[in-house]
Order: C-alpha cells, then sequence, then structure tokens
C-alpha cells in the first residue's frame, strides 16, 4: 500500500525535481479531456469517436456491412481527420520537440482553439445537428485529437498516451507483480484508466442531465490550463523540457 501510495503522488503531484515535472499530471488532464470529448461524439455525433480510433475502424467495418446507425462518411472523416492533426502534431514536434515546454504550450494552445471553435458551432447548431453542422464537428475535434497523441507520443511519458487504453489495460496484468512481473508503473496505468472513465461518465452525464456543450468547454478549460503551463515554461531551462 505504501508503495502504491508513492506512485500515486509521484505521478499526480510530482516532486521539482522529478523526471518529466510537471508531464504526468498534465498528460492525466489531457487523458480527462479524452473522455469528454468521446462522450460527446459518440452520444451528439452519433456512432463516431473522435479520440479513439480503434472504435472508428470497428465502426468502419459495421457501416460497410450495412449495421444501422453507423456511418461510413463519418468514420472515415474521423479517421483521415485525426491522421491529418497527427502529421500536423508530427510537423510541430518535429520543430519544437527539444524544448518540451513550447511543444505543449503550441499544441495544447491549437486544441484549446479548435474546442472553442467547437463549442460555439455547437451553440449554434440545431438539434439534432444536421450534416453541415455534424461533419464540421467531427473534422475538428479528430484533428484536435490527432495532434494531442502526436504531442503524447513526442514527449514520451511512460504509460501516459492520453488516448490508447488497450496496451494500457494489458500491461497492469500482464506486467503485474503478482505473476513476476515488475510491475514498477502499474500504479500510473490504473490512474490512465480511471482519468479516462472519469471524462467519460462526466462527458456523459453534462451531455445527458445538463447541456451538450458543457464537455467541450470543460476540455477547453483543461487545455486551457495545460497550455498556460507549458507557455510558463516557455524559456525554461528545466531538466524536464528537455526530451
Amino acid at each position: 500500500m505504501t508503495e502504491f501510495i508513492t506512485q500515486l503522488r509521484q505521478t499526480l503531484v510530482p516532486g521539482a525535481d522529478a523526471r518529466h515535472c510537471p508531464l504526468p499530471p498534465l498528460l492525466v488532464g489531457l487523458t480527462v479531456v479524452t473522455g469528454l470529448v468521446d462522450a460527446f461524439s459518440y452520444l451528439v455525433l452519433g456512432h463516431v469517436f473522435v479520440a479513439n480510433m480503434t472504435g472508428n475502424v470497428v465502426f468502419l467495418g459495421f457501416a460497410l456491412a450495412g449495421a444501422p446507425g453507423f456511418s461510413i462518411t463519418a468514420s472515415i472523416s474521423a479517421l483521415a481527420s485525426f491522421w491529418l492533426g497527427a502529421l500536423a502534431g508530427g510537423a510541430v514536434g518535429a520543430r519544437l520537440g527539444e524544448h518540451r515546454g513550447r511543444l505543449l504550450a503550441t499544441t495544447t494552445g491549437l486544441q484549446a482553439a479548435v474546442f472553442a471553435s467547437s463549442a460555439v458551432l455547437t451553440a449554434l447548431g440545431d438539434r439534432p445537428f444536421t450534416a453541415g453542422f455534424r461533419f464540421p464537428l467531427i473534422v475538428l475535434l479528430s484533428l484536435a485529437m490527432g495532434l494531442q497523441n502526436a504531442t503524447a507520443r513526442r514527449l514520451a511519458v511512460p504509460d501516459l498516451t492520453t488516448t490508447v487504453l488497450t496496451l494500457t489495460i494489458t500491461g497492469t496484468a500482464a506486467d503485474s507483480a503478482l505473476i513476476g512481473g515488475r510491475g514498477s508503473t502499474a500504479v500510473r496505468r490504473v490512474i490512465s484508466v480511471a482519468a479516462m472513465f472519469t471524462g467519460a461518465l462526466a462527458g456523459a452525464l453534462m451531455v445527458v442531465q445538463l447541456s451538450i456543450v458543457l464537455p467541450l468547454v470543460a476540455g477547453l478549460v483543461v487545455l486551457a490550463a495545460v497550455a498556460a503551463v507549458g507557455a510558463a515554461a516557455w524559456n525554461s531551462d528545466a531538466a524536464w523540457v528537455r526530451p
């Protein structure tokens, strides 16, 4: 239990001298954003994800088979836009990747701008959404999440990818100390799963009980906070900013 609490603290409240400080809690926040935005996209935009592309590949198969409620165009739009966002994120990473604070500030700032635009578009759209509102939202948000994934990949903080949880969940079992595995990052993996679950739950409650715009607003707040931390380190030469 002591080891669990220690790892929990090191992830959520890392010391100033930690190798990746302050990236772990920021990436946990971005994982919450993933849950928020996918709750919005699935519940509001139809059977489509804008962050979890594995689901869209499966949905595309369903749509091609003629299953009701699934859209070939929506799945392909999300996949293509996510790829373009990841491409843009890779380009930004190639330019700013030698300073992780600047990279984080730039990409999350761009994401925040996209979320703000999407929130406005959502507020203005008719209910139910017509294709003229639905597809721009799918494209914009998928671009933003592709950018986030590319950034997380470049930041390279172990077990904090912000989106992909299948391998994360597998790792909690396959690397478990119970079977003689190293088990050293199990707590961080559990935190990632819990963060996405929390975001998805909160996003779904907002959509169902309050307002469909709120998940995007909540995501915008988190992104703005992460961007602010990165911007504050723009001229820093702290150890964590180096890849």
